[in-house]
């Protein structure tokens, strides 16, 4: 059942793709609404397997690497959904959409077969922290999506490029919105994951601080969200500039989720 439910969510992610991309290229935002009722079913079916999955296995839905990607996914479409109800911005689907089947195809790699959770991820702090985290990580991705689209929408306008394919992108003012509350929201989540995994850390390695590369780079992607923050509240960044740092620190998080386990030996080879 668990399997039934995952490939039929990993289709509906397959179709609202197709869908929003479609929408793209003919110009209609006729095609990019059907799409949106794709994704949202594509959420609401993924919704259940995760509730089944968690149930049948006892754990989290942050086991693995390939729990995570699902859990990443699931997020990303979940907090996209809610804006578009109040921002109607319909056409950012088609950057969120593919997004969230790519990390989908990702989690299907080894994700039906028995989940075998490590020994320091036993325990609700861990699962906290993971979750909390992910979630804020799902929540910068959306930002770092905006901001990538204001920098088109942008860009075509400062070049009086304004043609129909413009027309249809959402709005500056929206997609500042968006990337603005998305960081918000974002920072504090993983601000309390944070917090949740060095309460963790203590437990598991006596430790807060342990000084190892993922804590590294996540304090200095949590640094640039921070500065961010301040000069969006503090200051009044808006626009090009918010965007653009957003990008910047996305990529910083990207690194921590995926680079350093390539290039570094680290205590969070887990995950």
């Amino acid at each position: 059942m668990n399997i039934l439910l995952f490939k039929i969510a990993l289709f509906l992610y397959f179709l609202s793709t197709v869908g929003y991309i479609a929408s793209l290229l003919i110009r209609r935002v006729l095609v990019a609404k059907v799409s949106t009722w794709i994704l949202f079913s594509a959420f609401f079916v993924h919704s259940i397997y995760i509730v089944f999955r968690w149930a049948e296995t006892g754990y989290g839905p942050v086991a693995n690497i390939y729990e995570s990607l699902s859990f990443v996914a699931w997020s990303i479409s979940g907090v996209y959904l809610a804006f578009q109800v109040m921002t109607k911005t319909r056409v950012l689907g088609a950057f969120v959409s593919p997004l969230a089947f790519i990390l989908a195809i990702g989690a299907s790699v080894t994700l039906m077969g028995d989940v075998s959770m490590p020994e320091a991820l036993k325990g609700s702090w861990a699962l906290v922290h993971i979750m909390l985290s992910l979630t804020g990580e799902a929540l910068f991705a959306l930002a770092f999506l905006a901001g990538l689209m204001y920098l088109l929408q942008d860009s075509l306008i400062r070049k009086k490029n304004v043609h129909s394919f413009s027309r249809i992108l959402p709005s500056l003012r929206d997609l500042d919105r968006i990337n603005h509350i998305s960081i918000l929201w974002g920072f504090f989540l993983l601000t309390l994951g944070i917090i949740a995994g060095s309460t963790w850390a203590r437990v598991v390695w006596g430790s807060h601080w342990q000084w190892d590369p993922k804590q590294i780079s996540t304090l200095a992607a949590w640094l640039i969200y921070a500065l961010l923050l301040h000069q969006r509240i503090a200051i009044g960044w808006k626009g090009r500039k918010a965007a653009f740092l957003s990008i910047i620190a996305f990529v910083v998080l990207l690194f921590t989720f995926i680079g350093v386990n390539v290039f570094f030996v680290t205590l969070h080879d887990f995950m």
